[in-house]
């Protein structure tokens, strides 16, 4: 016998990562692909991460390079990250409220553990990363949507409000936004801040922010990303650099639990021992020592912005319905017809992979992700033009 709901989550495939495998199978075939379904960085990783790749293997002594770390990580590394935070954001972060993880999905799934009392309920803001619903309820928690906001992808304050109850967790957020490209406005922040403040003295525990930041330095036009523990001080932060840094592969990330988090004690050593159950020893000692040498470095933006006004200036054009994404590297456009999987099945006969919404908790939405070249972009653009006439 086995597990029967971890099953059902291994038999039930991310449509994303079929979207990806079959465009890997057709590319294989010598068919061309128009694939705009994973999330896959596709500009170089800044040259000083791989010299300092270089570096630590032709100067430090390989049995320290290699050998195990605390497991939160090196305190030297954590302090690094910390320090880098405080430059930026004015925190008082320290090397001991840093937990270096194998990505931001560890980082989320252990504090998610950590927070899972019985009865609990984590809510999530439509659209979400769809593997939150797994990360939660995998954890017996209940999963509680927040329906989207379609004016602008903002965060419906109403709706979530009247989604909070006595059960109420942590909410997640998520900006820069996946699928949307949204970041959340720091007057939105503001208004979800003063819900949990209020909601939490209702009910007299802490509600939690788990603030999931992959795309935090992928922002465009100038726009804010808000530090959300400067508005929220019940923040707690889920950070990878597979974007920031071009390394999705090498699996590093942390999650950041400050001192002005209320039990911030707790809750650390409780999402501590939640990695320690889920089978945590430490992350990969060398990426440590790399994403806290690197940890000031950042992208550069140019690719992925001009792939952002090509599209959703071509889309508009012919008449899609997009909010203009200002971070992240996915536009989120409504489907013609209502039906984006239907829309996304009609565009895969034309090997056009674009992501269905349902899974995001907008099922009339599809996701394009930009990070994708450019020329592969522009030859794409007929096939989006023809598909769109077929609805007008």
């Amino acid at each position: 016998m086995v597990n029967q709901k971890m099953l059902a989550l291994g038999q039930t495939r991310s449509c994303i990562r079929e979207l990806f495998e079959y465009g890997l199978r057709q590319a294989a075939a010598g068919e061309t692909v128009y694939d705009f379904s994973i999330g896959n960085p596709s500009i170089p990783a800044p040259p000083e991460v791989n010299e300092t790749f270089v570096s630590i293997l032709r100067n430090i002594d390989s049995l320290s390079v290699h050998g195990y770390t605390q497991a939160p990580g090196a305190m030297d590394a954590r302090q690094m990250v910390a320090e880098e935070l405080n430059s930026r954001y004015s925190s008082d972060l320290r090397g001991e409220n840093i937990f270096f993880t194998c990505g931001a999905a560890p980082a989320l799934t252990s504090v998610i553990r950590a927070l899972a009392v019985e009865g609990a309920e984590i809510l999530a803001i439509a659209p979400y990363f769809a593997e939150y619903r797994p990360f939660v309820e995998a954890n017996r928690a209940a999963f509680v949507p927040v329906p989207a906001d379609r004016a602008a992808f903002q965060i419906d304050c109403a709706a979530l409000e009247e989604r909070v109850t006595v059960h109420t967790q942590a909410v997640i957020v998520n900006s820069p936004n996946n699928p949307s490209g949204v970041i959340y406005t720091r007057e939105t922040l503001e208004r979800l801040a003063e819900v949990l403040t209020r909601k939490s003295r209702e009910f007299s525990h802490s509600i939690y922010i788990i603030s999931d930041e992959p795309y935090r330095e992928l922002a465009y036009d100038g726009a804010e990303v808000p530090f959300l523990p400067d508005i929220y001080p019940n923040t707690v932060i889920c950070y990878s650099y597979s974007k920031s840094l071009s390394m999705p592969g090498e699996r590093i990330g942390y999650f950041c639990v400050s001192d002005r988090v209320e039990d911030s004690g707790l809750l650390f050593a409780a999402a501590a021992g939640s990695a320690r159950s889920l089978g945590h020893v430490c992350a990969p000692s060398l990426q440590q020592r790399v994403v806290a040498a690197c940890a000031a470095s950042r992208p550069d933006l140019d690719a992925y912005d001009r792939n952002r006004v090509t599209l959703y200036n071509a889309l508009t054009s012919y008449g899609y319905r997009c909010v203009r994404p200002s971070g992240a590297f996915y536009l989120f456009v409504q489907a013609p017809g209502g039906d984006a999987k239907a829309f996304s099945d009609l565009a895969k006969a034309r090997n056009l992979l674009l992501v269905p919404g349902g899974d995001f908790g907008c099922p009339d939405y599809f996701r394009a992700s930009t990070c994708v070249s450019h020329e592969m972009l522009l030859q794409s653009l007929p096939i989006f033009e023809s598909l769109i006439k077929k609805y007008q």
